[in-house]
């Protein structure tokens, strides 16, 4: 479908970033990141969709990686995270003028203004402290800058929405507690996504500035799990914080349409500055149709401005909320340069 001249002049003038692709595992595993991929089915289902050539086509700025790892044995957790972080810091010095790696919102400008594409560090699954907060201060001092608490399993942090270990009934334990505290000490976001109902609330209650949810649906347009309720939407909105926006269908019940209907939902419910995109590209899921990959970015900008939305708020929601978290916090915080 064709994009309308008035999207592609509000796409190029914002600042795109999403919150959450699952990439670094797949870097530091050989995948050549600075060439422009055509997966062949049935793996472009899963992973492969984030790459430079594509975000520099699509104008996407940004991409806050988010880095996983397996449950068991956790002992290996921290140590895959760091291998992680070395293939991405390797890309960013092999390639300066294509790539770098930023933990302020200036320096994404900086790059913006550049025509460099940037990438951002943040963890999924509070496994990876392996029970010890030292690692998090370790994975702060290079650069990582969200944590989530829970991937798909229980961990000394907490307990997952879905997976190993669920126990609704359970919330944060004295040792999320800390984590939490922590995060705040060293201007790292608290990101809510996969936790359960009473984790996500216990960590809230604890949180002094903004929360994210780097990738989910709302349960509002579609009851899931994975799903936030609109009291948890309204929640994250009065940190401060943004909700960002999965594409994957199963969560969303639909393509690209859905997925403006689960932003103009959120919108609604907790205002035009607490919504992000979240992708979830390259984690295993398959995008919605119209954004198979960071290429077609411009035409969820189109079908924003088609469901009405004003251009201020489609350039806040595409990059401009982000933007604004990352400069509270380092307000609060002189930011920890990555090494």
């Amino acid at each position: 479908m064709p994009i309308s001249d008035e999207a592609r002049q509000v796409h190029d003038a914002a600042i795109v970033v999403d919150l959450h692709a699952d990439t670094p595992k797949l870097i530091s595993r050989g995948y050549d990141f600075t060439r422009r991929h055509q997966p062949p089915w049935p793996l472009n289902r899963f992973a492969g969709h984030v790459d430079l050539p594509r975000m520099r086509a699509g104008g996407l700025t940004a991409q806050w990686f988010g880095m996983w790892t397996a449950p068991y044995p956790r002992k290996t957790a921290a140590a895959d995270v760091h291998r992680q972080i070395d293939a991405v810091t390797a890309l960013a010095r092999t390639h300066p003028h294509e790539f770098r790696l930023a933990v302020t919102a200036a320096a994404i400008r900086d790059a913006h203004a550049a025509g460099i594409s940037v990438g951002l560090l943040g963890i999924e699954g509070g496994q990876a402290l392996q029970g010890d907060l030292d690692n998090l201060v370790a994975f702060a001092r290079r650069g990582v800058r969200y944590l989530g608490l829970s991937h798909f399993s229980r961990t000394e942090i907490s307990y997952p929405a879905m997976g190993i270990g669920r126990n609704p009934n359970r919330g944060l334990t004295p040792f999320g507690c800390e984590v939490v505290e922590a995060c705040e000490e060293l201007g790292v976001l608290v990101d809510l996504a996969h936790v359960n109902r009473r984790g996500f609330f216990d960590a809230l209650a604890r949180a002094r500035g903004p929360v994210i949810v780097s990738h989910t649906g709302v349960a509002g347009v579609r009851p899931s799990w994975r799903n936030l309720d609109d009291e948890q939407i309204r929640a994250v909105a009065a940190t401060g914080g943004v909700v960002g926006i999965i594409f994957s269908p199963a969560y969303l019940g639909g393509e690209l349409d859905a997925v403006v209907e689960h932003l103009v939902h959120a919108i609604n419910v907790g205002g035009r500055e607490c919504v992000a995109l979240g992708s979830d590209w390259d984690g295993f899921i398959r995008p919605a149709r119209g954004l198979e990959s960071p290429a077609q970015l411009p035409h969820l900008t189109d079908a924003l401005l088609r469901r009405g939305l004003e251009p201020e708020t489609v350039q806040l929601l595409l990059g401009g909320n982000v933007l604004r978290v990352l400069d509270t916090l380092e307000a609060r915080h002189s930011p920890i340069e990555h090494t």
